[in-house]
């Protein structure tokens, strides 16, 4: 299935198609790829046979197939490429607006997150800086710079300027979420101020997120704040646009 002579996962398919079932035969196929996917059977990047050999193998017909392929295209899981034929994508991260860290919110999704802190440095803040995090002039600051991880696979580069006095320390940070770590030694996300954007990949960026030259990134400003309303901390993040997306509900007014 996912290369001429897979027997293994054809005879999986097979088994879990119930010509008996009133479920429609091109619901339970997707079903059964959908799992596949899921716990990495078919992994990314694996390509399909054409839907007339896929039909031949497991005894169906090939509009049948054709109609179970195209749910999972649509539900953005394969993807269908002239030249190429139908592979499967990778996992692409939808993240609601909410004020989350993206470490809690991968763990949560069921993805396994990993950090590599790039940098973790002191110094005096520059008036700008400064002013963005509502501190005097040469207050001290600490800058982290983290390569974000899902499942092994590069995901983000974020950026957060923190006040020396919550901010985590290197290791902390190589192992837990940021708010996480902060909010542990006593501080108190209420409210963020966040604008998302887009830009091209510079070079070293691309290089670390395994992206091609100039790739298309996400880009995130974040601004939080305690619940007395003092700024906590100032992030700059950049995300794949391959495999990230923002998500938000919108309400009529």
């Amino acid at each position: 299935m996912a290369a001429p002579g897979a027997p293994d996962l054809v005879a999986r398919l097979a088994r879990g198609i119930d010509r008996s079932s009133p479920v429609p035969l091109y619901q339970q196929l997707a079903e059964q790829l959908r799992a596949a996917i899921a716990d990495g059977t078919l992994a990314p990047g694996s390509r399909l046979e054409n839907e007339v050999a896929v039909a031949g193998r497991l005894g169906l017909s090939r509009p049948t197939v054709r109609q179970a392929l195209q749910e999972l295209v649509d539900g953005g899981l394969l993807v269908r490429r002239r030249g190429v034929g139908t592979q499967v994508v990778h996992p692409h991260v939808s993240r609601s607006m909410a004020l989350t860290s993206l470490h809690d919110d991968l763990a949560r999704s069921g993805r396994v997150p990993r950090t590599e802190v790039l940098g973790h440095a002191s110094a005096p803040a520059p008036p700008e800086l400064a002013a963005a995090l509502g501190l005097a002039p040469g207050a001290e600051v600490v800058t982290v710079r983290r390569l974000r991880l899902a499942d092994g696979e590069p995901l983000a580069l974020m950026t957060n300027h923190i006040p020396a006095a919550t901010a985590p320390t290197r290791e902390q940070l190589e192992t837990e979420g940021l708010y996480e770590v902060m909010r542990a030694r006593g501080v108190q996300f209420r409210v963020a101020r966040q604008t998302v954007g887009a830009r091209l990949a510079t070079a070293a960026e691309a290089r670390l997120l395994h992206e091609r030259p100039r790739a298309a990134l996400v880009t995130m400003r974040r601004t939080a704040y305690d619940g007395a309303g003092h700024v906590v901390e100032v992030g700059d993040h950049v995300y794949r646009a391959s495999r990230y997306a923002f998500e938000t509900t919108l309400v009529d007014r």
